[in-house]
């Protein structure tokens, strides 16, 4: 009994500890900081950036795209006390979410009706601050946008600043709002705070002014809040590997009609496999090219590249044997891996011969299929999820050529972090989910 009661009061020190830090750290009342420290320790929040939403200068409207109901809770904790929540009617009513209620000025909106403007207006020329929560709608059907415009027209009224919030990781929660086949729940992820810096209506549309209605404006802010919520200094092989971590091991990833599907496990061993096979041959951050068709063998080689930090160079056959030759010597291509199968069905004899004119040599698929022993596998099995080397989002990743149409072919070099953006930024755009098939 002693022992239990002193297991206790020692928890209960450590949580108020943890609070005051996090008081001081964020600057947050401390029954805020007490009520924040469950959401850090159990999602391991990375809130830096809500710095930025706190000393944001009134009026002030916090836009927080709503993934869950977990957002209004951890607002109350973070946003400055003197913020008006505008709830959802079920946030507004649900026991569970009283104590945070407490934190904050809290009032119910009922969403099938548009923002009761003048009321609003009057707190921000008070100096004040708004919470909104918005639905988290990569493309707004005409309810949603509704909702954008009225906000628009509240700010601008109230010549408030917009601060967009994006809570990464909120879709996937038990408590998430969209549907678990297109958001598939996890217990615990990890949550970052997107927060960007305060700037009015008009200075969003100044940013575009050809382009940008008013509320467009906004609704770009808050796709950049999406964009900016996602790691993009990390590899692409981890980010592939979080991806797997958010979905699942046994969840199809890519398939082809001869080698069937391939699940994101079998995927990472197959590449693990392949990529310590290609640093046997290759320098570290030396370009490979890639002689392959659309199929899985060169997804798993692409990886297997990436795990090993070497440069994968897509090698366009359909440009040419002159073609082909001028890639591989203008990226200075020294290893080019390829199939035999597909060589012959394909009739590239010519190919291979201009990459070997061009000076690099040919490491065939099936010959490092012949050479992989039991050990091999059952290694790759076991460490799946660790690349072979270190990540390093700023360092090449892939190469890409021009046709050679108008001269000789041209190498574009792309980064970890630029193909990154470039799927974060599609990903703002156009609703997408494990449920999708891309073809």
């Amino acid at each position: 009994m002693i022992l239990t009661l002193a297991l206790l009061a020692g928890l209960v020190a450590a949580l108020l500890l943890i609070g005051v830090v996090e008081k001081f750290r964020l600057g947050l009342g401390l029954t805020q900081a007490l009520l924040y420290v469950p959401f850090k320790l159990a999602y391991r929040v990375a809130d830096d950036r809500i710095k930025i939403a706190r000393r944001a200068a009134a009026p002030v409207i916090y836009v927080i795209s709503h993934q869950s109901r977990l957002e209004p809770a951890l607002m109350l904790s973070l946003l400055p006390e003197d913020t008006l929540h505008i709830l959802d009617e079920v946030s507004a009513r649900s026991p569970w979410l009283e104590p945070w209620r407490e934190l904050g000025r809290t009032i119910a909106f009922n969403a099938e009706h548009v923002f009761v403007s003048r009321r609003l207006v009057r707190v921000l020329k008070g100096k004040g601050r708004l919470a909104v929560y918005l639905p988290d709608a990569v493309e707004p059907d005409i309810k949603t946008f509704r909702l954008f415009r009225a906000v628009t027209r509240i700010a601008m009224q109230a010549d408030a600043r917009i601060v967009p919030i994006f809570v990464a990781g909120a879709r996937t929660l038990p408590v998430s709002l969209t549907p678990a086949d297109k958001a598939p729940r996890r217990w615990f992820p990890l949550l970052s705070i997107s927060v960007l810096e305060p700037m009015t209506i008009a200075e969003l549309v100044a940013r575009n002014p050809d382009q940008s209605s008013n509320t467009n404006a906004l609704f770009d802010r808050v796709a950049e809040a999406r964009l900016f919520g996602s790691d993009l200094d990390r590899g692409l092989f981890l980010a592939i590997r979080d991806a797997a971590d958010r979905v699942g091991g046994s969840h199809p990833i890519v398939e082809d009609v001869v080698s069937g599907t391939l699940n994101y496990r079998k995927l990472f061993i197959g590449a693990r496999v392949l990529g310590r096979r290609f640093e046997a041959v290759t320098a570290p951050d030396e370009a490979v090219g890639l002689l392959l068709p659309n199929a899985n063998g060169v997804v798993l080689s692409l990886v297997g590249l990436l795990s090993a930090s070497r440069v994968a160079a897509m090698i366009n056959y359909t440009a040419g044997p002159a073609s082909v030759t001028a890639a591989v010597r203008t990226a200075e291509i020294r290893t080019v891996v390829s199939s035999r199968a597909f060589v012959d069905k394909a009739n590239l004899a010519d190919i291979v011969a201009a990459v070997e004119e061009g000076g690099a040599k040919l490491v065939w698929l099936e010959d490092v299929r012949a050479s992989v022993t039991v050990l091999d596998k059952l290694a790759a099995a076991l460490l799946w999820r660790w690349p072979l080397q270190p990540q390093n989002a700023a360092k090449p990743a892939v190469i890409l050529f021009t046709s050679g149409s108008e001269g000789t072919p041209k190498a574009v070099v792309l980064s970890h972090r630029n193909l990154l953006v470039n799927a974060m930024q599609a990903e703002a755009r156009i609703t997408i989910s494990p449920a999708d098939i891309l073809l």
